[in-house]
């Protein structure tokens, strides 16, 4: 799954700023066996029997570099996996005390990304006690949820989930549902949207599946999808074929996903359901800094620490040709602003194909994640994105009423407004 923008106290996501980065502190471990997850494979990438624990020692390395390396006055710690939760409130009671000394110099934060299975009442209580923000995988109703999200047994994981989102809702733990938008469930764009409203959710995220088929390095890796385009080093090939997998959503279906559900969200729910989605989309008709990294001009602050330590440039980047060191020996900051690190994020601008370049959704999208970025243009350049088709056909319908928000706001009117000017006079006066 991509990296998650969660929302703040006041309900809007925080600007992309300074270096994050993201703890795995299990590794790539995981209690179901979700048929879309990029990152189960990585374990093949550590020897036989590893230990996938992250040590006391990774820990304090990380609190302690992170915090060090933060120029803002908040720090924000995200733990995603595999499954975090498999490590037991145990070990997140031992980083909420490793970050205490650091409380009265910076204002900490702590998310954490779960499928929510393993969500019990001593997990809740600690969740709100420590304030917490939590994204919870769910991909909709059972039919939906069911069609990736099984366990290791093939086993729906329906209800283990819902019981962990009511305890988390029953002890007002702040909560942002992830869905991963895979083919079949880009089928059903308003089931998944209503569901989610009828049980109470309102904050959501959608993320597009988007995996390709491995090529030879890929599979030497032990890798069962391709790897990622080199868009720092045009010299070099991508490894393996633009052939997707089975379960990668259609070039066009996300953005006829994302336009139903928009449609729907636009007429009834501004300002009572938050769609991290459309608040990125408006941050960008604002002409606000972008509000998370996939539709930043440059990436290359959103990096991993694995449970062993291991530094990475991105969550979708974890491969022996993105390791930057080792948090326990070396600089996060110097990591950070290595050659290779610098050039791995200006590569999402300098590679950008003219077709992009000519775009006039360039300002919302910037060519969107690299790791997307393995089709051809119209004229036959490499590096655009797989997804341009849904992106061009959902920006390009979302943009009325973008401007019409934009312009409300610009006003010292809230962006609600929209749902009483949709169809009267007052948009067609947003429009000039």
């Amino acid at each position: 799954m991509n990296q998650t923008a969660l929302p703040d106290a006041a309900g809007a996501s925080a600007p992309v700023q300074g270096i994050h980065l993201m703890a795995k502190p299990m590794g790539p471990i995981c209690n179901l066996d979700c048929s879309y997850c990029f990152y189960l494979e990585k374990e093949h990438q550590f020897e036989p029997r590893h230990r996938f624990r992250m040590s006391d020692e990774v820990l304090q390395a990380y609190v302690r570099s992170y915090v060090e390396a933060q120029t803002t006055p908040e720090v924000e710690f995200t733990w995603q996996g595999g499954e975090p939760t498999l490590l037991g409130v145990e070990f997140f009671e031992r980083v909420v005390a490793a970050q205490r000394p650091w409380a009265a110099s910076k204002r900490i934060r702590n998310t954490l990304q779960t499928n929510g299975t393993l969500i019990d009442e001593t997990w809740a209580r600690f969740l709100a006690r420590e304030g917490f923000t939590v994204g919870l995988s769910l991909d909709g109703p059972r039919e939906v949820h069911d069609l990736y999200r099984l366990d290791k047994q093939g086993r729906s994981s329906f209800d283990a989930v819902m019981r962990g989102l009511r305890l988390l809702q029953q002890h007002g733990v702040a909560l942002n549902v992830l869905v991963t938008v895979a083919r079949d469930v880009a089928r059903h764009p308003l089931e998944v949207y209503r569901f989610l409203k009828d049980e109470g959710v309102r904050f959501i995220q959608f993320n597009p599946v988007v995996e390709r088929l491995p090529g030879p390095a890929a599979i030497a890796l032990g890798q069962t999808f391709g790897t990622p385009p080199f868009l720092s080093r045009p010299s070099s090939p991508t490894d393996g074929p633009a052939a997707v997998t089975q379960h990668t959503v259609e070039p066009e279906a996300y953005g006829d996903f994302l336009i139903a559900v928009f449609d729907e969200w636009v007429r009834h729910d501004v300002g009572s359901i938050h769609v991290m989605n459309f608040e990125w989309a408006l941050a960008a008709w604002c002409q606000l800094p972008a509000t998370v990294c996939l539709f930043a001009p440059r990436c290359g602050k959103a990096a991993i620490v694995e449970h062993n330590g291991s530094v990475y440039s991105c969550d979708h980047f974890m491969y022996p040709d993105y390791h930057l060191g080792d948090i326990r020996r070396d600089s996060l900051v110097e990591l950070m602003q290595s050659p290779r690190q610098q050039a791995f994020g200006a590569a999402k601008e300098t590679a950008l194909p003219a077709y992009c370049r000519r775009c006039d959704y360039r300002f919302a999208c910037h060519g969107e994640c690299p790791k997307n970025r393995f089709a051809t243009t119209p004229d036959g350049e490499p590096g655009l994105n797989y997804l341009c088709p849904s992106y061009k056909k959902y920006f390009r319908h979302i943009t009325a009423a973008m401007n019409g928000m934009a312009k409300l706001l610009a006003h010292g009117q809230p962006a609600s407004a929209i749902m009483q000017a949709l169809d009267g006079p007052l948009i067609i006066d947003l429009r000039r």
